[in-house]
């Protein structure tokens, strides 16, 4: 029954982590009224725990680019149901990307250059967006150290910054998990 809540791609089976936040889904799906309506023709594309140090996980739950929309106008309400069914697990919603190399090559029939948006960098923040969601970004520094590290400084708008400020630890280590980047968030 959870399988309706899982479409991976290439029609691969979900393993017992997946198929269990698909379960979730269904169950929040067929017991919350208010949620019902949004969630039906929701789905997810994988899910995973990521360690963020000092014994803690989070997971990180993939949804399909095109239902983005959909999940964010359920996103609160759905976190926060899910982080409940965890055991207080901080719950993430991250768009499935795909990037292209600089050598794509697009085939006979539509011609043009690579897709802004299927850039590397472009990929990356689309991430850091997704990864801040209900909280917005007002800016973002980079600092480049004399022995070529660089640390990315991101702001994000204060008026979330009680309810955010419990969970920047594990942005930035879930961010730099997915995209080997140093980030670190602070309120502006």
């Amino acid at each position: 029954m959870s399988v309706q809540k899982i479409k991976k791609s290439g029609g691969a089976e979900p393993d017992a982590f997946e198929a269990s936040v698909a379960q979730e889904l269904l169950n929040l799906e067929m017991t919350s009224p208010d949620l019902k309506a949004s969630l039906r023709d929701l789905y997810i594309t994988a899910a995973k725990e990521v360690e963020i140090g000092g014994g803690r996980q989070a997971i990180v739950v993939y949804i399909p680019y095109k239902l983005r929309g959909s999940f964010q106008k359920v996103h609160a309400r759905l976190v926060r149901e899910l982080e409940k069914k965890f055991s207080g697990k901080h719950v993430l919603l991250i768009a499935q990307r795909n990037i292209l190399g600089k050598s794509f090559a697009r085939s006979t029939g539509s011609k043009g250059p690579r897709p802004r948006s299927r850039t590397l960098t472009a990929v990356q923040d689309a991430i850091l967006e997704d990864i801040c969601f209900p909280t917005e970004i007002v800016g973002k520094r980079t600092r480049c150290k004399l022995d070529g590290k660089r640390i990315y400084k991101v702001y994000l708008d204060s008026k979330d910054q009680a309810n955010v400020e419990g969970r920047t630890d594990t942005y930035a280590s879930v961010y730099g998990k997915l995209t080997n980047m140093n980030v670190t968030f602070l309120f502006q």
